[in-house]
């Protein structure tokens, strides 16, 4: 079985929302289902379709995270540290073309999040970025060409 890396921060999430999906979310459809139920007919209740279908999609949810909470290699990225990116690390690069700087964590597949600076290990740039240390270039095929970033900082926190 393989292990699926993550934070403790993004364990933490993945577990706040099961516990959302089989405390809330969960109980929540089973009484949708039951009101429309009493309104008769089922075959031709779109209340009852819709909260069935509302239910087959919050199992399947419950059990994708239990799958992924089972298979959990948790990385405390406070006891990491080092020259090289790795995973948990943030790295701080210049794109050597426009001179804009980004700042990333490298993070498991299910946390990432580009708009807080969250990219996947699996995504292109942190594949690139991984073993590199400040000062070297890597270069990433993206949609528009390959683009090539300057590390300049590895940060732990």
């Amino acid at each position: 079985m393989e292990k699926v890396p993550m934070t403790a921060e993004g364990y933490r999430a993945l577990d706040d929302q099961l516990k959302q999906l089989k405390s809330v979310e969960r109980p929540s459809v089973i009484a949708a289902i039951s009101e429309a139920r009493e309104h008769g007919d089922l075959s031709e209740n779109a209340e009852y379709h819709a909260a069935k279908e509302r239910q087959g999609w919050i199992e399947g949810q419950i059990a994708e995270i239990e799958d992924k909470i089972s298979r959990a290699q948790v990385i405390d990225v406070s006891k990491l540290d080092g020259d090289q990116v790795k995973f948990g690390a943030t790295v701080t690069v210049v794109d050597e073309d426009t001179e804009e700087e980004g700042r990333y964590q490298i993070v498991g597949e299910h946390e990432a999040d580009v708009k807080q600076g969250k990219i996947s290990v699996a995504s292109p740039i942190a594949r690139a970025m991984i073993s590199k240390e400040v000062g070297d270039v890597v270069e990433v095929n993206t949609p528009g060409g390959v683009k090539a970033y300057e590390i300049l900082k590895v940060e732990w926190k």
